[in-house]
């Protein structure tokens, strides 16, 4: 399985980033100021439009659309939400973290912008995801957007995103033998799975969902996020560079991954019991959530 099949075109995310994210046109950079603006924000561009899959932010418009919301009212969170996950992108390749040179076939922003200027544009990236959350958007719901903005805050903070990287880290010194299977879902949990989690939830919270289907999809967004770690893990190990656009491995870096600790086999299995977990949480629904049942099929089975 290659391709995601979506209900609402990828060009929505596509056309909604570039509104908050447009080129610096050359008339405007004849001050140094100026021209020092145009270069953070190419690092930022080059960040954003680097040919992901946009696997969070599209979750959110589906998110939306299974409860019945209107797509509009999600576009905001699902721009956050990307702008956030490149940020993430951008920080996790620099020397002190992962140390990647490429990033989707391309070289990581630090190598294309230098290390100083990559930091600052994953640091304006994450600022812009909140500036955009609290826009003061036509048919905005003032309540709404605050839940959004904590939600989405918590998801990527200590309790979650930054705070699962940080255990990451301390762990690449570690003895395998010293790593339980929980602990290293539970890390995943957050480094990972928090995020996609919250892209379900905050889709569901922008189209107006009740409070069973914002649970419903929580649900799923969580087994959503261990099925597609674990199968990231799996794609370090058998994966083609060619088609993950991903130079370093996992190996190199003393990661503590699904497939170490539980080989390759048992981390099959257990992608595939993820996989099954948030299909099983769909049940509540019909065909509105066909693109969400297709997701979790495809986080398993793709390619890069």
């Amino acid at each position: 399985m290659t391709a995601i099949e979506w209900r609402f075109s990828p060009q929505l995310i596509e056309d909604a980033l570039q509104k908050w994210l447009p080129v610096i046109g050359a008339d405007e950079t004849s001050s140094s100021d100026a021209q020092s603006d145009a270069q953070l924000r190419a690092a930022m561009r080059h960040a954003v439009f680097g040919g992901g899959k946009r696997l969070r932010s599209q979750l959110v418009l589906e998110a939306a659309g299974a409860v019945g919301g209107k797509v509009q009212n999600a576009l905001a969170p699902a721009c956050a939400l990307e702008m956030i996950h490149a940020y993430s992108l951008v920080h996790d390749d620099l020397p002190a973290m992962d140390d990647a040179d490429t990033r989707r076939g391309r070289p990581s922003c630090h190598k294309a912008f230098g290390e100083a200027r990559a930091i600052l544009a994953g640091d304006a990236l994450l600022t812009l995801a909140f500036e955009i959350l609290a826009a003061d958007e036509q048919e905005a719901d003032a309540t709404r957007q605050v839940r959004l903005v904590r939600l989405i805050a918590h998801a990527a903070g200590e309790a979650g995103m930054v705070g699962g990287q940080a255990v990451d880290i301390a762990w690449s010194d570690a003895k395998i033998s010293d790593i339980s299977g929980q602990q290293l879902l539970q890390m995943h949990a957050r480094k990972t799975g928090a995020l996609i989690c919250a892209s379900a939830e905050a889709g569901a919270i922008a189209g107006g969902g009740s409070e069973k289907q914002i649970g419903v999809l929580r649900d799923y967004g969580r087994h959503l996020g261990r099925a597609f770690q674990i199968a990231d893990d799996l794609l370090d190990v058998i994966g083609d560079p060619e088609l993950t656009g991903k130079a370093s491995s996992d190996a190199v870096n003393n990661k503590t991954t699904a497939t170490a600790l539980f080989g390759l086999e048992g981390a099959k299995e257990l992608a595939r019991e993820s996989r099954d977990a948030a299909l099983q949480a769909l049940e509540s629904f019909g065909p509105e959530a066909d693109s969400l049942r297709h997701l979790a099929r495809y986080v398993v089975e793709r390619e890069r």
